[in-house]
């Protein structure tokens, strides 16, 4: 049986001018049983169509913050490294893909970037505009609890684990303001985060901003996750 082909957004590192790749992505997906590409970037709208035809799925991975311009802010002293490369494309890839109902999972920046795509807005830096002791930047090891998350009852996400909380790795700073009107949240933080939501509508528009790449070897949930992700993307096939 074919296996669906799942487009990974690559990381970038700017001051070594260079893409990069956290294994975990890949491994997430290859036992869930997809084969993962990592994509170029590119600001070419043709080329993107293309690539947004070629993949059954796509991930959009943790990384940079999303600037602020995109949302209407300005740009707050706490904001960290932008990458207009990343904000260009994924935007343009991520509508196009959202139009034609292809499966997307959002991993940290992934829910970030989704979230201002459809029109939200992000908290720039979680420390000074939602003040909290609940733990959002961990240190390692990733694949370690930081926080429980609460899940919404009825959401696919508690249709999937049927759970009403889980543990969840945490490591960002940025996170959703707004909520877009075109998704509906899946899970909280105790400090009231929006830690998970989907595109109503759509069979699988799905974003988690803690980290399944990290600890998916150990913890079910994130295996469920990436597993159910691989499934919609065999639609595509």
């Amino acid at each position: 049986m074919d296996k669906p082909l799942i487009g990974v957004l690559p990381l970038v590192d700017i001051g070594r001018d260079s893409y990069w790749m956290l294994p975990g992505y890949m491994k997430g997906i290859e036992q869930a049983g997809g084969i993962p590409v990592m994509l170029p970037l590119t600001g070419e709208k043709s080329d993107i169509a293309q690539i947004a035809k070629m993949a059954d799925g796509f991930l959009f991975t943790g990384g940079q913050d999303v600037s602020p311009e995109i949302y209407g802010m300005g740009r707050i002293e706490k904001c960290e490294e932008c990458s207009q490369e990343r904000d260009q494309m994924e935007t343009e890839l991520f509508l196009q893909v959202y139009e034609q109902g292809k499966p997307v999972l959002g991993i940290c920046r992934g829910i970030q970037l989704i979230n201002v795509a459809l029109g939200g807005t992000l908290y720039q830096d979680l420390a000074t505009e939602h003040p909290s002791p609940v733990s959002h930047r961990q240190s390692p090891p990733y694949d370690m609890p930081a926080h429980m998350a609460d899940i919404v009852e009825g959401s696919p996400l508690h249709v999937l684990l049927g759970m009403k909380e889980i543990p969840v790795n945490s490591c960002h700073h940025q996170a959703i303001r707004v909520l877009s009107e075109r998704l509906s949240p899946m899970a909280y933080s105790p400090d009231g985060l929006t830690e998970a939501v989907y595109a109503p509508g759509k069979p699988f528009v799905w974003a988690v901003q803690w980290h399944p790449e990290f600890n998916y070897q150990k913890e079910e949930s994130s295996r469920r996750i990436f597993n159910a992700f691989i499934e919609n993307a065999r639609e595509f096939l």
